[in-house]
């Protein structure tokens, strides 16, 4: 059995057992009353544009949601400052019908890069739960020297500073899981931003960069085609979204493993068993294979579960990555 295979079929028990607490603590909800919500239709607010990652999550679960709620479930899309603005309209709606398909920046490290910012993921949000995640891809342009990804690896260190890496913007995940790679892999390249990811990865085509950060859906396609070349995932484990690529842990970069994800999450002020319902709702929607293979071809590994493991994944990004922020005095006016 492949590595794949049985994440798979353990990612699959992790579902069964996170529907089935989820189930419970709705019929506990029930029982106490918690059923009157929601009265009205639900809104799922998302910071970016019609196409992108989030808006693809948010979706694929909306009319499943409505079905379960027996509500009408909209997404309203309102790009801006990379879905901080978002962010801030679900911290301050008060109708216990607003909620937001918000991405780690925006729950953990919005207020490190940002200090003006007038929302605080620690205090201001109700984690409802996971949708999705997906490891990153560490590309090295095609000019890359070795058949292995340790000698890709090495290729890159003995460029020194004359190498440069891109990112989709300072303070972007890209950016700080690279700089969080460089201090565990002995790598000094050098900082090029660009606007978004198609931009970097015309930079490694055009050997502009020599390293990137990618999602595996736009890395990939170009890596099978020999253009680009990759050193490994930033999961733990192999991931299915890049099923034919190591681990960059394989290559012997160590405590730098790292995910992108989307999430629900509700203003700090919405009822417990408004969230305890929601969430329930959205354990049962991501658990069902339609929707898990709905979010597995955008790009997304369903990843049902309550909220309490997504407020310890928000916990745990803002250590890891708010290390990095203040290690390398890091700040983002987005």
């Amino acid at each position: 059995m492949t590595i794949t295979k049985r994440r798979l079929l353990e990612g699959g028990a992790a579902a069964v057992a996170a529907s089935l607490l989820a189930k419970a603590s709705w019929a506990q909800q029930r029982n106490t009353g918690g059923d009157a919500w929601p009265t009205k239709p639900l809104h799922i607010l998302v910071g970016f544009p019609a196409g992108a990652s989030p808006d693809l999550a948010a979706r694929a679960i909306a009319e499943p949601l409505s079905k379960i709620l027996r509500q009408p479930v909209t997404v309203e899309n309102k790009p801006g400052a990379s879905g901080n603005t978002v962010a801030d309209q679900v911290a301050k709606a008060t109708d216990d019908h607003t909620i937001g398909a918000l991405i780690n920046g925006n729950l953990t490290i919005a207020k490190l890069l940002n200090p003006s910012l007038p929302f605080d993921p620690e205090k201001d949000f109700a984690p409802v739960g996971l949708i999705g995640t997906a490891p990153l891809v560490l590309a090295v342009s095609g000019s890359a020297t070795g058949k292995t990804a340790a000698e890709q690896l090495l290729w890159v260190r003995n460029l020194g500073g004359s190498g440069k890496y891109g990112t989709p913007g300072v303070g972007t995940v890209g950016h700080l899981g690279m700089e969080l790679i460089k201090s565990r892999a002995a790598i000094t390249a050098q900082h090029k931003p660009y606007t978004g990811n198609p931009q970097v990865i015309a930079g490694l085509l055009a050997n502009e960069i020599q390293l990137a950060l990618l999602p595996p859906g736009l890395a990939m396609p170009h890596i099978k085609s020999g253009k680009i070349k990759a050193i490994g995932v930033t999961s733990p484990e192999r991931s299915p979204l890049a099923s034919d690529l190591p681990t960059i842990r394989d290559a012997d970069v160590r405590g730098a493993d790292l995910e992108i994800w989307t999430a629900l999450a509700a203003p700090a002020g919405m009822k417990p068993a408004a969230v305890a319902r929601l969430n329930a709702a959205l354990v049962e929607v991501i658990s069902s294979p339609e929707v898990s293979q709905a979010l597995l071809k955008t790009g997304w590994q369903a990843q049902p579960g309550s909220p309490d493991t997504l407020a310890k994944r928000m916990r745990a990004d803002t250590t890891r990555l708010g290390g990095v922020i203040l290690m390398k005095g890091i700040r983002s006016d987005a």
